[in-house]
């Protein structure tokens, strides 16, 4: 089933999305500096996204931990600052090969770059548990490694590389502006976008695809919908009212897969659009005109 032509006050809001979303694609920060964040953010000094930019307001929870350890001000992280965070501090991403049970600075800088190249952990805690285990595995398997669940030599090389994009093009599921974007929120990674809209409007297929998955889904995806494009290239579309496809379904681009809704983890009616290639989460933004 295909969308209907839009009317004027779709154009429209089509229109304000792209100029309210204009500029909404956010680059990948420091891992350095958002392993420092999250050390602040565990002692209740940094309450600002984890997203290893050195802003102001980081600066402000390192002049506060400093003045707690009895430092001087300055707001840079010297050598004393690393030694007055103890054992979290003593290790840099690379100094040791890290797995389960490891914790410290090295583990939350792995687990902001494993956030961005598409396999995040949940929490940025600096904790090498289950989470950033199933993370590593997934990565290793994206880089055609064998998973033993370390991130050694390998799969630090490739996190020095670009994280991967979608190599299709899409088109707007829905018309209307982004919420909260694909990157750092809070403590935590946003693997997708969230496109406002209010509840029961018709949600079209990014891209041509077979249906791969439709019905609910735990974990707080709620009513999700998945097209599988090709290329390793599938959409997903969650927290929807009720599906209009079922699994097995050929769809073309632009026809209706659902309504917006709000059911699994949300507070309202959105849409959470994700990318994923070969299983890596990828900012949808690059994609979309």
């Amino acid at each position: 089933m295909r969308l209907p032509l839009p009317s004027a006050r779709v154009l429209w809001l089509a229109l304000v999305a792209v100029l309210l979303t204009a500029g909404l694609a956010r680059a990948e920060g420091s891992a350095d500096t958002a392993a420092l964040q999250v050390a602040l953010h565990e002692r209740s000094l940094y309450l600002g996204d984890v997203d290893g930019y050195f802003g102001p307001v980081t600066s402000d929870a390192v002049q506060a931990f400093q003045r707690r350890a009895g430092l001087p001000a300055t707001g840079y992280v010297g050598p004393l600052t690393r030694g007055a965070l103890g054992a979290y501090a003593r290790r840099t991403l690379g100094s040791r090969a890290l797995r389960f049970g490891k914790v410290g600075w090295d583990v939350a800088a792995l687990q902001f770059q494993l956030a961005w190249h598409g396999f995040p952990s949940g929490v940025f805690d600096g904790v090498f548990g289950s989470r950033t285990r199933a993370a590593v595995v997934g990565y290793e398997r994206w880089l055609d490694l064998f998973p033993d669940a370390v991130a050694g030599p390998a799969v630090l090389k490739g996190l020095r590389s670009p994280p991967p994009h979608s190599p299709l093009t899409l088109a707007w599921p829905l018309p209307f502006p982004v919420g909260d974007g694909f990157g750092p929120r809070g403590d935590r990674f946003h693997a997708g976008i969230d496109i406002l809209s209010p509840h029961g409007v018709p949600v079209a297929a990014a891209r041509s695809g077979r249906v791969v998955y439709a019905g609910w889904r735990e974990g707080g995806w709620g009513i999700e919908v998945t097209i599988a494009h090709g290329g390793g290239v599938r959409t997903i579309y969650a927290h929807l009212s009720d599906t209009a496809v079922s699994v097995g379904d050929r769809v073309a681009d632009g026809s209706m897969i659902g309504r917006v809704g709000s059911t699994g983890d949300a507070t309202g009616p959105h849409l959470h659009f994700e990318v994923r290639v070969r299983g890596a989460a990828v900012d949808p933004m690059d994609a979309l005109p």
